[in-house]
C-alpha cells in the first residue's frame, strides 16, 4: 500500500563532460524531443524528463559524479517532506519551490547515504 503519495520516477540527471556535444547526441542521434527552456538542457523520453548535468570537475570524469540523479513524482511534496520527517528519514534539501514556482522539490538521504529527491506540482500542495 503507498501511503506517503509515490507516484512516478519523473527525471534523471545524467552528468555530463561537454554539455554541447551530449546535447547534441541526445537531440541528433537518439532523436529525443528536447524539453521546453528554462535552465536545463534535458530531453522527453516518454513521461520522463533526461537532464543533462556538467559535472563540476571535468577531470574527474562523468562516471565519478554523484548522478544519476532520479527524482520521484510524489502528490504532494511538502506533505511527504512532512511524513518522512515523522518516520526518522533524513531531509537533505529542504522543499522549496522551483522552476518558476511550477514545482516543489526536496530530497532525502536513504540508510546508505543515497540522496533521492522528490516533486509534486505547486498546484497540488
Amino acid at each position: 500500500m503507498n501511503t506517503l503519495g509515490w507516484q512516478e520516477l519523473k527525471v534523471v540527471a545524467l552528468a555530463v563532460d561537454d554539455l554541447a556535444r551530449a546535447e547534441d547526441f541526445y537531440r541528433i542521434k537518439l532523436d529525443l524531443e528536447p524539453v521546453p527552456p528554462g535552465g536545463d538542457v534535458g530531453f522527453t523520453l516518454g513521461r520522463l524528463t533526461i537532464l543533462l548535468k556538467p559535472v563540476a570537475e571535468p577531470e574527474r570524469g562523468a562516471e565519478k559524479s554523484p548522478y544519476p540523479r532520479l527524482t520521484l513524482a510524489v502528490e504532494d511534496a511538502p506533505r511527504l517532506e512532512r511524513d518522512l520527517v515523522a518516520r526518522g528519514v533524513t531531509i537533505s534539501d529542504a522543499v522549496q519551490l522551483y522552476e518558476d514556482g511550477m514545482y516543489w522539490v526536496g530530497a532525502f538521504l536513504d540508510s546508505e547515504g543515497n540522496k533521492l529527491w522528490f516533486c509534486s506540482e505547486a498546484q497540488a500542495a
